[in-house]
């Protein structure tokens, strides 16, 4: 058990492993789908080995619908703080550089763009997709215009372009894009993109440049995502984590009904943690995961404490104020499936309410045991009690005293009360 134990830590050491790029490197970013804290993660990562390795040139291909605005300014601050040149090249045909992603365009010293593909379409809007009306819209669309004015103005680009992609959601195919000057250039193929940038003297900041020299023949290093980021990516998913989640406090209630069984209560306390894993990268309300997290807490000390049902209220109450106060406002990729919410809901409270009342009942009984269990019931003399004798309660035979009088054998009589193993009896009279 042990070796195999130490054989699969030892895969997994070597998956979550990768392999140092060789100095003086070009190195190729594949980017692609919403922009979102695992792509500002890996983007953030790949700069930092290029800096490390002094790296000729880092190229993003990026190929995006665009995403969440608080990712798109991370990955905007690192390109502007890099120590290397940073190309971004949208690709493949077909693909775009939409919304967020033009940002990231618009940032990088050099912006390439291969046939087919688009950019621009850069307004905010809500997470329905709907406009963002009155001041709050005013604002947010004033902000990103001078974002990304100040983006294009740097890097010498068309700044009054860039803004109407904020102000009217302009877009622009490649070749559309270059003639404005919205791009630097078109290029059919990463090659082409290369072999027209050498030589190129590039201004990293100011009093800063680098010349682009030996990218076209020097080493093309492939940047990955990690293993680790690859789970990062299939957690943060927050319906996924909703249900892990749900599940994990089921399984946990389970264990707690039925001491013992181990596996639901393993099972939930793995799916908790990676549910909660999962939105801690989400860039949601923390406030609202640490009202789910005490909801939690507080349906387990229902189970453990008798509370009559205050602490189970309780939890009800912040399960649902920190599902909306964790969601509330983010974009329409960081709120999960309403549908789905409500079906976890409803079985979650629905199981909490079934065991806290089947624990309740079991508290109201568990004191009523043994002798004490007969008090009210009817026994039948099975011998002669003057005052003593026995008698039979539900298929057993006890020592009872008869508090007045005397019973023949066979009469029916009622279970008083209980002293140990002795029950006091009294005649059962007919009315």
């Amino acid at each position: 058990m042990g070796y195999l134990l130490a054989v699969f830590l030892g895969a997994l050491l070597f998956a979550c492993s990768s392999s140092e790029p060789p100095d003086d490197a070009v190195h190729v970013v594949h980017t692609k789908g919403e922009v979102g804290p695992i792509m500002a993660r890996y983007l953030d990562r790949a700069i930092d080995k290029a800096e490390d390795t002094s790296a000729r040139l880092v190229v993003i291909e990026l190929d995006t619908p665009g995403g969440l605005s608080t990712s798109m300014e991370e990955i905007v601050k690192r390109i502007l703080e890099a120590d290397v040149p940073i190309a971004v090249y949208v690709t493949p045909p077909g693909g775009k550089a939409a919304s967020a992603g033009t940002f990231i365009a618009m940032a990088a010293h050099i912006a390439a763009m291969a046939p087919n593909t688009r950019i621009g379409a850069a307004s905010a809007v809500n997470a329905d997709g709907s406009d963002i009306e009155g001041a709050l819209g005013r604002k947010i669309e004033n902000d990103a215009v001078a974002l990304i004015r100040a983006l294009a103005e740097e890097r010498g680009r068309n700044a009054d372009w860039a803004e109407s992609a904020v102000r009217d959601a302009v877009a622009d195919n490649a070749e559309e894009a270059a003639r404005v000057g919205a791009v630097d250039l078109v290029a059919p193929t990463l090659d082409d993109l290369l072999a027209s940038q050498e030589g190129r003297v590039i201004r990293l900041r100011e009093g800063v440049t680098f010349q682009l020299t030996g990218i076209t023949t020097a080493e093309r290093y492939e940047v990955d995502l990690s293993t680790w980021e690859r789970i990062l990516a299939v957690l943060a998913n927050p319906t996924l984590a909703s249900i892990l989640i749900s599940l994990g406090f089921l399984g946990v209630i389970f264990e707690l009904s039925n001491p013992g069984l181990f596996l639901p209560g393993v099972f939930g306390a793995i799916a908790i943690i990676l549910g909660f894993l999962g939105l801690g990268v989400l860039p949601v309300n923390t406030v609202g995961i640490v009202l789910i997290a005490l909801a939690l807490l507080l349906f387990a000390l229902e189970l453990a404490v008798p509370s009559g049902g205050i602490l189970g209220a309780g939890g009800v109450v912040a399960l649902l104020i920190g599902g909306v106060v964790a969601f509330a406002g983010q974009p329409a990729e960081v709120q999960p499936n309403r549908i789905v919410i409500g079906i976890l809901l409803f079985f979650v409270i629905g199981m909490f309410v079934a065991l806290a009342v089947g624990l309740a009942r079991f508290r109201k009984l568990e004191g009523k045991i043994g002798a004490d269990a007969l008090v009210g019931q009817v026994a039948v003399a099975r011998t002669r009690l003057s005052p003593e004798g026995y008698v039979w309660v539900q298929g057993e035979r006890w020592r009872a005293s008869l508090e007045s009088g005397a019973a023949n054998e066979g009469e029916r009589l009622r279970v008083t009360g209980a002293d140990g193993l002795f029950l006091k009896v009294q005649k059962e009279h007919e009315e």
